[in-house]
């Protein structure tokens, strides 16, 4: 029996997504697993002129992202040969959003990357650490390096 079933790549679309995609495919290839591919494009909220409640993003520039990220996602998917059937993009909170996608389809293990920033960020990154906390699979943060 193999390690994994089912692994989901969280990719953020950054100069080491490659490098990400690459350590899951040696693991989905070592034990012969599903592999999958999520982007979550996020939500962020905008301040009004006069700094009143904060507002969303609207609806045009949101299927604008959403559009974008789709042939991102789907370009990755080709050059690492993923199945359309196997990816999603969608619009929301990268760490909830993920994990969600992750337990809806039966996933065992996130692959993300990990970027430097300060306290526990600074071992993680937000997004890795909150998908970290809140997964009931396990989760693998590749360390990225910055390119020299």
């Amino acid at each position: 029996m193999a390690l994994y079933q089912h692994i989901l790549i969280a990719a953020d679309f950054s100069d080491h997504t490659d490098m990400v995609i690459q350590r899951a495919k040696a693991l989905a290839a070592a034990n012969n697993t599903r592999l999958s591919l999520c982007h979550i494009v996020e939500d962020f909220p905008l301040t009004d002129f006069a700094y009143e409640p904060m507002i969303s993003v609207d609806a045009d520039m949101r299927d604008a992202l959403l559009d974008a990220g789709k042939k991102q996602l789907s370009a990755l998917g080709q050059k690492f040969d993923i199945a359309t059937e196997n990816q999603w993009i969608e619009f929301g909170s990268p760490g909830r959003d993920i994990v969600r996608i992750a337990e809806e389809n039966n996933v065992d293990l996130i692959v993300v990357g990990s970027h430097g920033r300060k306290g526990i960020k600074m071992l993680l990154g937000s997004t890795a650490n909150a998908i970290l906390h809140h997964a009931l699979c396990d989760v693998l943060a590749v360390r990225l390096q910055d390119k020299s």
